[in-house]
């Protein structure tokens, strides 16, 4: 029997079925149509912006360094373009085997592979290392011709940073070096991320931390079309770089040099300073280091010898080394005492040799005593026993709170990072220095030996070299700096730096008089006047002695029984010319003995360069350096006839 067909069940199936894919095409072509809207309309400048960004690339160009100078245009620091040979090493399949091909062509030596390991470390894998630097015309030709077997691999032309002058004042112009991880992630936060745009290298110390913002000028970018596999087809736009400024500094990088030549293999610093104007015109810390060797970054060899070395060549002695000023401290105490009223010029003291509190003897310098001393004769002839006392009459706060102004244990604000505050002792410094009870108590006797510049007392040659400054200008204080202007690097328009107001300390003329009139006294009939006989200017100055290591209170110091870092350090502080001073300097010469003896030399060879023009004999350079000279030896030679030779 035949099945008869629903014919209106099937129709209405098939127009259900039609329905239903004609709803499924209809939202197929809606959603297209609003993928269509989101992408042409809401999106379209992102997506814009992102093809255009796959169609080219925007390539940073990196400013050329700004110059540093010294205060007669001396070049201290520049630029030199070089080959490079880097590696991407995200592009090499075997980075070993890359480098061990590239050697049998280029000269690649041990200290090449290890700072190129160091720099992997420190960058991303895509960013390009190099793995040898300055190359010759023949190296460059050599790997062209076989370029083709070193994907990966090429040779780039790249500036230098170089100071022609060496290891002269490497501590006070710093150097640059490889931006690390911590200073990336620094950039990255402040504002000035954009203008770091593939800059490498970045200033780590002295002037050229400093100053890194002037230094390192405005990064410039050019717009490049590419092809699919990233390669550059044509420039479309482009904006040029704007080089740093050049920074000039107050340093007289002739008086400098001479300096650090009268220091030979000694240690020690030397700051001198324009009292009228605080412009740091020496700032010697020796030994010195060669600043060109951290450029590229430093071989293990170099590192581990500076970093290891007793003497510490790394440490900038002036701005960072403490030291107690020893006897240079007695004219500011002096000076304390006329301004609180605790002593008058004319009392007087007898010095018997030695001083007695608490059961506890305080002795002299070899134990000789003075008779009677007044204040003028005191600083003349360096009485221990009259600092004693007035220590004693004065306490430590009273103290601490006159010499603060004066700079001691504070921060000069000079502008070069890394200045340290060193120790101007109280009973509240004190209290916040040590844990224990009975450490955080101030005894009495620990007043007594901060009269001559011993005890808890330690300060920088900046800050020694700064008071003797306030004291030669009348107690008028300048805040000390390094760098006088800026030069335009596309104008060559010198543009001073201002100095900051002077600060009045207020001091009464007729003290500070009494002072000058002693400091003078010094080097005509005192501990320095052999030093400065025959000198064509009046100076004033002090000698000092300053103790490294403490001696027991029944022994007596005895240098030959010390070993060299032992012994006594050698300082003088002085200005000249005497009525109307134009240079305060401090000089430590350190494990030296007594202060007449190596480091006031030192002090009359600046004041005869700075006021006469005069630069030492060779003869006298070398009796200098090993402590046999007092007067300059030999004829001197015009500072203006010698060469500043380079390395």
């Amino acid at each position: 029997m035949t099945e008869l067909r629903n014919v209106e069940a099937d129709a209405a199936r098939f127009r259900s079925r039609v329905l239903v894919a004609g709803l499924v095409v209809l939202l197929c072509f809606g959603l297209i149509f609003a993928r269509l809207v989101v992408l042409q309309v809401l999106r379209h400048e992102d997506l814009a912006a992102q093809a255009e960004s796959n169609r080219t690339a925007v390539v940073p160009i990196v400013p050329n360094r700004g110059l540093i100078l010294d205060r007669n245009g001396v070049v201290l620091a520049t630029n030199y373009s070089a080959y490079t040979l880097e590696i991407t090493p995200s592009r090499v399949a075997s980075l070993d085997q890359t480098i061990e091909e590239l050697s049998r062509i280029v000269d690649i030596q041990q200290r090449d592979r290890r700072r190129f390991k160091r720099l992997m470390e420190e960058s991303r894998n895509f960013e390009s290392l190099p793995i040898r630097t300055r190359l010759t015309d023949t190296e460059v030709a050599r790997f062209t011709a076989q370029r083709y077997r070193f994907p990966g691999v090429d040779i780039k032309a790249r500036l230098f940073r170089n100071y022609p002058l060496g290891d002269v004042a490497s501590h006070a112009i710093g150097y640059i070096g490889r931006i690390n991880q911590v200073e990336k992630a620094r950039i990255q936060e402040s504002e000035d991320e954009s203008n770091y745009r593939g800059t490498e290298y970045i200033g780590k110390l002295g002037i050229e931390h400093s100053y890194e913002k002037a230094l390192h000028g405005q990064t410039g970018v050019e717009q490049m079309e590419t092809s699919a596999g990233g390669r550059a087809v044509r420039k479309l736009s482009s904006r040029a770089a704007t080089p740093g400024d050049s920074v000039m500094l107050s340093l007289d990088i002739k008086l400098q040099k001479m300096v650090e030549d009268l220091y030979g293999d000694r240690r020690g610093a030397l700051v001198a300073i324009d009292p009228r104007n605080g412009e740091v015109l020496a700032m010697v810390s020796k030994p010195t280091f060669d600043p060109n060797l951290f450029v590229e970054g430093i071989d293990v060899e170099n590192w581990t010898a500076l970093n290891e070395s007793i003497d510490k060549p790394l440490l900038n002695r002036a701005l960072r080394g403490t030291y107690p000023p020893g006897s240079t401290y007695k004219p500011f105490m002096a000076l304390a005492a006329l301004e609180t009223g605790k002593r008058a010029a004319g009392t007087v003291i007898n010095d018997a040799g030695s001083w007695t509190f608490g059961g506890h003897t305080f002795r002299s310098h070899g134990d000789h005593g003075l008779g009677a001393v007044d204040m003028h004769t005191s600083i003349v002839k360096s009485s221990n026993v009259y600092y004693y006392s007035l220590a004693n009459e004065m306490g430590v706060d009273l103290m601490h709170d006159f010499m603060k102004p004066l700079g001691f244990g504070q921060i000069t604000g000079i502008d070069l990072q890394g200045e340290v505050r060193g120790v101007l002792p109280s009973q509240e410094w004190k209290r916040n220095t040590y844990r224990r009870p009975e450490q955080k108590k101030w005894y009495a006797g620990e007043t007594i030996s901060l009269g001559i510049g011993q005890g808890y007392n330690s300060f920088t040659m900046l800050q020694l070299a700064h008071a003797t400054a306030i004291l030669a200008n009348g107690g008028v204080r300048h805040r000390p700096r390094m760098a006088i202007a800026t030069v335009d690097a596309v104008t060559r328009a010198t543009q001073p730096i201002p100095p900051e107001s002077p600060v009045s300390l207020n001091y009464k003329p007729q003290n500070v008089a009494v002072i000058r009139k002693a400091l003078v006294g010094v080097t005509q009939e005192g501990t320095s006047a052999r030093v400065f006989a025959g000198a064509r200017y009046l100076s004033a100055g002090k000698t000092g002695t300053a103790q490294a290591v403490t001696i027991g209170q029944k022994e007596k110091y005895n240098a030959s029984k010390l070993q060299e870092h032992q012994r006594d350090h050698s300082l003088y502080m002085a200005y000249a010319p005497a009525e109307d001073p134009k240079i305060a300097v401090a000089v430590i010469v350190e494990n030296a003995g007594f202060g007449a003896a190596h480091a006031a030399p030192i002090a009359r060879r600046v004041f005869d360069y700075w006021l006469l023009g005069e630069y030492p004999s060779e003869e006298d350079m070398a009796a200098v350096r090993k402590g046999l000279a007092a007067a300059p030896l030999g004829k001197p030679r015009l500072a203006a006839d010698v060469p500043l030779s380079e390395p």
